[in-house]
């Protein structure tokens, strides 16, 4: 009997990529589009495995219904685990893996993408053409090359996007609780206190993982030191940013723009069609008010490359699982 993995807030797309990925391997993969919670928790019973995303919940309370059903391990396909309570999978005896990288040039190159849309508003010139204004008033941008850009963790997209920004002539100062001062000498970039980076960055771009300290990295008191105009792109976790304070920051035009591919209150709409509904959230509705603000819905990551990456891996995790391999790739507190 093939080992059983039952997939929660599937899309067709993750269907194409793990069903393709899922020939070298032959499980039993079970597709459902809600969200894992504990009103359908019910439906781990009989499998093997559980495949999450972002927006599922992995609390306490699932993890035990999930224990009790036989569940054994939980695949996270996609880098973050905050929405798993890791103490209490551990209690209950569930190992807890995931997929630590993609494509980091996916990530690294739509962020890219965000700063030069923003820069040279391409999304309002596109909305006018379309509409016959061919008017260039109120578009005008600015030259990148020699501007400072500041890069808030020095991961493996960062060093992407630090590489892509240097061929734009650019300016980086960069910072990271722990410096690679091999790569800085290396690409001739300057680690600095966030003080400075926040003083002297014409575009700031958040690469960091969300923990206690980076939680709200950007804040009302990190804002008020940053430059007149500033660019603020975050492609990495909705809460690095307090999104009131940034919303105040554009208000005061003390932010020129900001371009967000996660949102912190994101769970409720992203990867989701509400257009036919009025969007209740006050905060995400003042956001795409701002003409220049870009909100997408947690896409850099989404080329075919890292859908093939993540369906590879979270199959391969669950294979080394199965084997008693040593999991490289296992989460723990």
């Amino acid at each position: 009997m093939a080992y059983t993995i039952a997939f929660f807030d599937t899309k067709p797309y993750d269907e194409a990529s793990f069903n393709e990925k899922n020939k070298e391997f032959g499980y039993e993969l079970r597709y459902y589009k809600g969200h894992l919670n504990k009103n359908n928790v019910i439906l781990t019973q009989g499998v093997d495995a559980v495949c999450i995303f972002v927006n599922d919940t992995g609390d306490s309370e699932v993890l035990r219904m999930m224990a009790d059903n036989g569940v054994k391990i939980l695949a996270l396909r996609c880098a973050g685990f905050n929405n798993v309570d890791l103490d209490a999978a551990a209690a209950v005896g569930i190992t807890v893996v995931r997929v630590p990288a993609y494509s980091p040039y996916a990530v690294a190159e739509y962020t890219v993408a965000l700063m030069l849309s923003l820069n040279r508003k391409i999304p309002r010139a596109s909305w006018r053409t379309k509409d016959g204004n061919f008017s260039l008033h109120g578009l005008m941008g600015f030259d990148m090359h020699g501007k400072t850009a500041g890069i808030i963790g020095t991961g493996k997209i960062a060093k992407i996007l630090i590489r892509i920004l240097k061929g734009f002539g650019m300016n980086i100062l960069a910072y990271d609780l722990y410096p690679d001062y091999n790569f800085a000498r290396e690409e001739q970039i300057v680690y600095t206190s966030l003080d400075e980076l926040y003083h002297s960055s014409d575009i700031i771009s958040l690469h960091c993982p969300l923990t206690e300290q980076t939680k709200y990295l950007i804040n009302d008191y990190s804002i008020s030191k940053m430059k007149d105009g500033v660019m603020i792109i975050n492609t990495g976790r909705g809460q690095l940013i307090h999104t009131n304070a940034l919303i105040e920051g554009l208000k005061n035009k003390r932010i020129g723009s900001a371009g967000l591919d996660v949102y912190e209150e994101e769970g409720e709409y992203f990867y989701e069609d509400k257009s036919d509904r009025i969007i209740d959230d006050d905060v995400l509705a003042r956001l795409l008010s701002f003409n220049n603000v870009i909100v997408t819905s947690h896409q850099a990551f989404f080329t075919h490359e890292a859908m093939s990456n993540i369906a590879v891996t979270t199959l391969q995790n669950i294979k080394d699982f199965l084997s008693q391999k040593p999991l490289l790739n296992e989460v723990k507190r």
